[in-house]
């Protein structure tokens, strides 16, 4: 038998309580919600090891622009919104780096893009350290999930590759936690000179000692905008074109009542409304997420180009009411097929690179489970997943001999059932507890369990 792995369980027969697939802000949550339930219920401390692709922690590192800010407040970290005497609050790792006193002076609720990071990381060194009871494999990648043989259906096999080979764990539960996919156009590929923003700062890299002239950037979102801004400030050589079928980039709606759509409550009003008030909510905030950019920057960039055309030296292009009709990567340049959505002209850029900046997909939580078990899991009349409010799935065994026991719960996909920020950061820590509640107890528990009475104030997303 081979010897365990860094952060594996140190016998394959062992039974774990939990298997995250991913170790992101959502699976990290987790990791720190069942810690803490281990410090306060010694009775019975639930086990948990998480898979996660990548070599380190990094949550899109190729988006960490400099002076970027997040749109969360830091409030609405891993651990506050449930418990705000954890020692994993924003505030903790704060007062950990020396920094408590110098960021109230700051004068912000919102931190930097790249401390936020830097704090995500901090947690995640800090939730396994000295740690047996929640481990973390780095460098992995979960090939399958299949009942374990002889279980009766109440334990899961996950099948891992991993650095030194395939390791198969045994586990009562699953939490997928397998984040989102870059979004493209159909028929379009990334290549050297064609990128999804996720890679932003990777490809830019490449580019030093070049002096490129022309860049192109597809999309209307936040992302979107702030790829412009980057790119404009980084390239002062270079054009920077934006497409989009917008007349300009719309604003980000963060007022104080729109935001209530992000609160823990939120997500029980959303849960038990009728399907047509579903859509309906889903509709009438869309543009608290969706292809709606920060004012502050749009006002940013409307002023720079208002100055380049004042100044006659137009850099910063807006090709608004527009999509791209074609692009072909030539090998030393892209050429962008531009046409105009009101007469049908097109025009042709030739650009160094294209940026798209077109979100991103929800992964498909199913992919890494067994033909079997996959076509067990119940759907609705609409083909969507039924997934439980403890974020559990509906599974029934593949024998039809009865119900599977083991839990399967997913984070991300789950829009359609517990509302607009299924894919944020805002309930990260109060879905945690949820999740680590249900376990557990074995199952489904009251909403409100894991969660801050319902009177909680909404601060933003």
């Amino acid at each position: 038998m081979a010897a365990p792995a860094p952060g594996y369980p140190a016998s394959p027969a062992e039974v774990l309580d939990v298997v995250g697939v991913g170790f992101g802000p959502s699976n990290l949550g987790v990791a720190i919600a069942l810690r803490e339930h281990n410090a306060t219920d010694r009775r019975r401390p639930l086990r948990a090891h998480f898979v996660e692709r990548q070599a380190t922690f990094g949550w899109h590192r190729g988006m960490l622009l400099e002076d970027t800010t997040m749109q969360v407040s830091h409030l609405k970290d891993l651990a506050t919104m449930r418990d705000p005497g954890s020692r994993f609050t924003f505030l903790s790792y704060l007062h950990d780096r020396g920094r408590l006193a110098d960021f109230i002076n700051y004068g912000s609720s919102f931190p930097s893009r790249r401390e936020f990071h830097d704090y995500l990381e901090w947690a995640a060194a800090r939730v396994t350290a000295g740690a047996d009871d929640v481990t973390v494999g780095y460098g992995s990648e979960v090939v399958e999930i299949v009942p374990a043989p002889g279980s009766a259906a109440s334990v899961l096999e996950v099948v891992v590759q991993g650095p030194d080979g395939v390791r198969r764990l045994r586990t009562r539960n699953v939490v997928l936690a397998c984040g989102l996919t870059p979004a493209l156009p159909e028929g379009v590929g990334t290549g050297r000179r064609i990128w999804h923003n996720r890679d932003l700062l990777f490809r830019t890299g490449e580019l030093a000692g070049t002096d490129p002239a022309r860049f192109a950037v597809v999309g209307a979102g936040q992302s979107a905008a702030e790829t412009v801004e980057h790119l404009h400030r980084t390239f002062p050589d270079a054009e920077v074109h934006a497409v989009f079928a917008r007349y300009g980039y719309s604003p980000a709606d963060d007022s104080s009542f729109a935001n209530r759509i992000f609160d823990p409550a939120a997500v029980d009003d959303f849960y038990t409304a009728p399907d047509a008030v579903k859509q309906q909510i889903l509709g009438y905030h869309a543009n608290t997420n969706y292809s709606v950019v920060d004012p502050d920057l749009i006002e940013s960039l409307y002023r720079r180009h208002y100055h380049e055309r004042v100044a006659g030296v137009e850099r910063l292009r807006f090709r608004n009411v527009s999509r791209v009709a074609d692009v072909v990567d030539t090998g030393d340049r892209v050429e962008l097929a531009v046409e105009s959505l009101i007469d049908g002209s097109r025009e042709v850029i030739s650009a160094d690179a294209v940026v798209y900046a077109t979100g991103y997909r929800a992964t498909d939580p199913l992919r890494l489970l067994g033909a079997g078990l996959a076509g067990s899991c119940r759907r609705d009349a609409s083909g969507r997943l039924v997934i439980g409010r403890d974020y559990r799935l509906t599974v029934e065994d593949p024998a039809s001999t009865g119900p599977v026991t083991a839990g399967l719960y997913v984070q991300g996909p789950t829009e359609h059932t517990h509302g607009i920020s299924s894919t944020l950061l805002s309930n990260v820590a109060v879905r945690a507890g949820e999740i680590v509640g249900s376990i557990a107890a074995g199952g489904p528990v009251p909403a409100a369990a894991g969660r801050p009475a319902r009177d909680g104030a909404s601060l933003t997303r």
